[in-house]
């Protein structure tokens, strides 16, 4: 399971979200900010986990989970070359609209 799968869903990303910003919580400290049922929030923290967006730590009999930034730097690195890619694309389209232009006002200028 990659990063973009896990967080492609909406609670998932608000998971992360919340985890980015209060740091290590408790399962049930993360359930208290959703309308779902504890076993949803079970559900998303395992998509989270397996994709590595999040990290679990056991203590004693708690499980306390913290977002792990590395995991989005792919995330990152393809906005980066889409980002990138589409710069270029409308730069030679620019380029060549500019070229085209200018080869219409020579023609009309003959």
């Amino acid at each position: 399971m990659d990063a973009f799968y896990a967080l492609a869903e909406p609670h998932r990303r608000k998971v992360v979200e919340i985890l980015a910003h209060r740091g290590q919580l408790s399962a049930t400290q993360i359930c208290e900010e959703f309308d779902v049922t504890p076993q949803a929030v079970s559900q998303h923290l395992r998509v989270l986990r397996e994709a590595n967006v999040i990290q679990m730590e056991r203590r004693a009999q708690k499980r306390l989970y913290a977002f792990n930034p590395q995991s989005v730097r792919e995330v990152e690195r393809w906005a980066a070359d889409m980002t990138e890619m589409w710069e270029s694309n409308l730069d030679r389209l620019d380029k060549a609209l500019k070229d085209e232009a200018a080869s219409a006002r020579g023609r009309r200028a003959r």
